[in-house]
């Protein structure tokens, strides 16, 4: 197949070193890079301690990434994430200090514990890729890519994200525990922090540039389109899955399933890798009859109301 190019398969040595720190969780890897070459950002959504962090550490470090953590908290102001210009009397003029927004990949740990005001300063670096500050408008870095973490909205001092918020990240997945056999090799095995320190990067943003841009190219059959578009208008017809997926949402769906079938080697997206992205694409913008949001039973009951082409 002609995604079988060294390109693709050092993605898919990629999968495999980022496996070795995170373990157990090949397709939550997967679905990341994925997101990457989507040119997406990506939302982890679990409890405290279940590897978010590392997940996201351990793939910068992989693809050979600028990588900045903000750590977000309640006295979190935009400038902390932005930047700001400070007087420098030598040069009797104010200075731009970028903030650590300006990375290639940045990490929003503890997202919602920030006011929605911090939140805010988000928004336009996620659609845009650029930032204004003071008046004056600042380009970031290229590829960018956010990963933000998520703490349950049950646990206390969390501010949830707003829809609107939530529809910029492409997708959202969540960890969950290892299973038994992968937590002992946890346990017994060396730390992921010094870990991480020692991976060698595989690919540098100018390879991971030219990734995303073949895995744009694969072949969407129109037929398959006719699936998503099934998808999407049965997810807006009967109120069963809230106001149903915006047209963002169906390109973020065509985008995932490209980028997945290129990891899998393939030229032409197949209806099997629409259902293998669709829950973290879709699931964070689905909303049950009562309010409710179990993001993979909604998804999987979308998938089982429409036929496979």
């Amino acid at each position: 197949m002609d995604t079988a190019t060294p390109l693709a398969v050092m993605l898919e040595t990629a999968v495999r070193q980022v496996g070795q720190i995170v373990l157990g969780k090949e397709r939550e890897i997967r679905l990341a890079l994925a997101c990457v070459l989507a040119r997406g950002h990506l939302l982890i959504e679990d409890l405290p301690g279940m590897g978010k962090t590392t997940l996201a550490h351990a793939l910068a470090q992989t693809l050979g990434l600028q990588f900045h953590r903000i750590q977000f908290t309640a006295d979190l102001l935009p400038a902390d994430i932005l930047g700001v210009s400070i007087f420098d009397r030598e040069r009797s003029q104010f200075v731009f200090h970028p903030g650590p927004i300006f990375a290639h990949l940045v990490l929003a740990d503890e997202v919602n514990r920030a006011t929605p005001k911090a939140q805010s300063a988000l928004l336009e670096a996620m659609e845009e890729h650029q930032v204004t500050t003071e008046g004056e408008t600042r380009a970031l870095p290229a590829p960018f890519f956010v990963i933000a973490t998520q703490n349950p909205t049950h646990q206390v001092g969390t501010f949830p994200l707003p829809e609107s918020q939530l529809d910029r990240f492409l997708m959202r997945i969540a960890l969950g525990y290892p299973d038994a056999q992968a937590e002992r090799m946890l346990l017994a095995g060396e730390d992921r922090r010094e870990m991480i320190a020692h991976m060698k990067p595989l690919l540098d943003p100018a390879s991971l540039i030219a990734a995303q841009h073949r895995a744009s190219e694969v072949f969407v059959a129109e037929a398959l389109l006719d699936y998503v578009q099934a998808l999407i208008a049965r997810s807006r017809s009967g109120g069963r899955f809230g106001p149903g997926l915006s047209p963002r949402a169906g390109l973020a769906l065509v985008h995932a399933s490209r980028a997945w079938a290129f990891l899998a080697g393939r030229s032409q997206v197949l209806p099997e890798d629409v259902q293998a992205v669709l829950p973290a694409v879709a699931g964070h913008r689905l909303r049950g009859p009562s309010g409710e949001a179990d993001a993979d039973a909604l998804a999987q009951a979308l998938m089982a109301s429409v036929a496979i082409p």
